[in-house]
């Protein structure tokens, strides 16, 4: 009976012991608990300047009868943001604009006067060519007439300009430094021009690799469209001719980290 008794009393203890150690242990080292792994947190980049402001046409409308003339424009202007890009943008266009209105009215201010024939006119439009992030690539052509003239004459401007870092783009900016970018367009060019038959003579001159030659330029979806002003490389009946050069044939020469990153070529 003692026996027995003893026995319990033993098997008791080693219970009560085996639980304190159980417990200690479970203080001690705690049993891990699975924490799912969370995602890190998404850099979200900040909204294009040119996705909180719309373009609209501000129109410019005079008449004047002493000297006869009329002068009608269209001013593009940025609107739905005052930031500081945008309002160089304006001032940039609405400049451009003014400065050949102001041009056209000074031919009157010491002509002498002549009998009306036929009342002179200057209207300026321009074409949104393009736009991709904050790349805006825009045409003005500039169609006018004096009294007494032959003929009416045109020409264009184009403006390129990069909103985000508030600045015009200048053609250099599209490719890499030191690359002979110009004598590149220019072969494309003289070689499309050479499929019409008014493209000779002096006319070619028209289209060599010099800056002022190819100071019209916009972009485009399928490449860098170029504009040549009447009598450039063309008889005055003909116009003004566009030759778009495909950016497979400028790959040498882009920079990939210009304005044209943006553009699928």
């Amino acid at each position: 009976m003692n026996i027995v008794y003893r026995k319990s009393i033993l098997v008791g203890l080693t219970v009560l012991f085996l639980l304190a150690c159980n417990a200690t242990f479970t203080v001690g080292y705690p049993t891990p608990t699975n924490v799912p792994p969370t995602e890190p947190p998404t850099a979200t980049s900040a909204p294009l300047i040119s996705q909180q402001v719309t373009l609209v046409s501000q129109p410019y409308i005079e008449s004047n009868q002493d000297p006869v003339f009329t002068i009608t424009a269209q001013i593009p202007q940025l609107t739905g943001s005052d930031d500081p890009r945008v309002q160089s943008f304006n001032q940039r266009l609405n400049d451009l604009v003014q400065n050949e209105i102001t041009a056209f009215q000074q031919e009157f201010t010491n002509a002498p006067v002549v009998e009306v024939t036929t009342s002179s006119y200057l209207e300026v439009t321009y074409t949104l060519i393009s736009q991709y992030d904050d790349i805006w690539s825009i045409k003005f052509v500039h169609n006018f007439y004096t009294n007494g003239a032959a003929h009416p004459g045109d020409f264009s401007h184009t403006v390129n300009y990069d909103l985000g870092q508030g600045r015009e783009l200048g053609l250099g900016d599209l490719f890499l430094p030191n690359s002979d970018y110009l004598e590149a367009i220019s072969n494309y060019c003289i070689t499309e021009l050479g499929k019409q038959p008014f493209f000779d003579g002096a006319f070619t001159t028209g289209a060599d690799p010099t800056p002022e030659n190819y100071r019209n330029w916009n972009i485009t979806p399928q490449g860098l469209m170029i504009t040549f002003d009447t009598n450039q490389v063309a008889p005055g009946a003909a116009g003004p001719q566009v030759v778009t050069v495909p950016y497979d044939q400028l790959q040498a020469v882009i920079d990939p980290q210009g304005a044209l990153a943006g553009v699928n070529y």
